[in-house]
């Protein structure tokens, strides 16, 4: 990577990946199934910063092929082997893909990390005539029940000081990011799950706030007092609003 900006996103995410790719959300059908729906052609879809393939595994159900593009391997090593699926080693800013070649590209939780000016560049150059480009990101966690008043403290004030500053993007539901293309109306979709209390701690382990320098200590005592209320088997209701801003790029 000649880039230092993806040099430092992709620390972000290279350590423990094993750990990322269990405990990260996974998305509703809804979403691909909608994606696939504006998308002009079922031929190739490229699944940017794709992390572990939470997306892309969903995506290879309606597309002939799919590309999974990520700056860190340890992401792609911890990723699902599939035969549509090719998983590829690459930066948002200089992707792998042949121009035209993409009827769809989508980013999932990852476009606030990226070079947008130059990304959206790429976007048109891969995407072929009326492909379709896809932000998505699922807003912070909401916990309901006997945790919920306990994971409130932990995120909104002890852990907020330890996110990178890129973070914000996602608290406001991207609503400030750039998006130069002609927008295309998307359905209210959410992810919605009951996990056991024990894979809530290890979603909040594998951000990248709990491994920022000095967090330790506020992560180890949310852990602590998470399993002093609850046994690690019991089920947490949990829901992440996702935003989906979706664009056709014209030839």
């Amino acid at each position: 990577m000649s880039d230092p900006g993806q040099a430092r996103r992709a620390g972000h995410f290279q350590s423990g990946a094993d750990d990322y790719a269990a405990a990260r959300p996974v998305y509703p059908p809804e979403l691909s199934a909608a994606l696939a729906a504006v998308a002009p052609g079922r031929g190739l879809a490229v699944d940017v910063g794709c992390g572990s393939g939470q997306l892309t595994l969903a995506l290879a159900g309606h597309f002939e092929a799919v590309a999974g593009v990520d700056v860190s391997p340890a992401q792609l090593a911890a990723a699902p082997r599939h035969p549509r699926i090719r998983w590829l080693q690459g930066g948002a800013e200089a992707l792998p893909v042949a121009d035209g070649a993409a009827d769809l590209l989508v980013v999932a939780q990852a476009a606030h990390w990226f070079d947008l000016p130059v990304f959206y560049a790429e976007a048109r150059r891969v995407l072929c005539a009326q492909g379709v480009i896809a932000l998505v990101t699922y807003g912070p966690a909401q916990v309901s029940g006997p945790l919920s008043a306990r994971f409130a403290r932990f995120y909104d004030a002890e852990i907020a000081p330890f996110w990178p500053p890129e973070r914000a993007h996602v608290e406001n539901a991207y609503r400030d990011l750039p998006f130069p293309f002609p927008r295309i109306p998307m359905p209210p979709l959410a992810i919605s799950a009951e996990w056991p209390l024990s894979r809530l701690l290890g979603y909040v382990r594998s951000w990248s706030a709990a491994r920022a320098p000095g967090a330790d200590a506020v992560v180890a005592a949310f852990h602590e007092d998470a399993l002093a209320m609850l046994a690690p088997d019991a089920p947490v209701a949990i829901r992440f609003p996702l935003t989906v801003i979706a664009g056709r790029v014209a030839r």
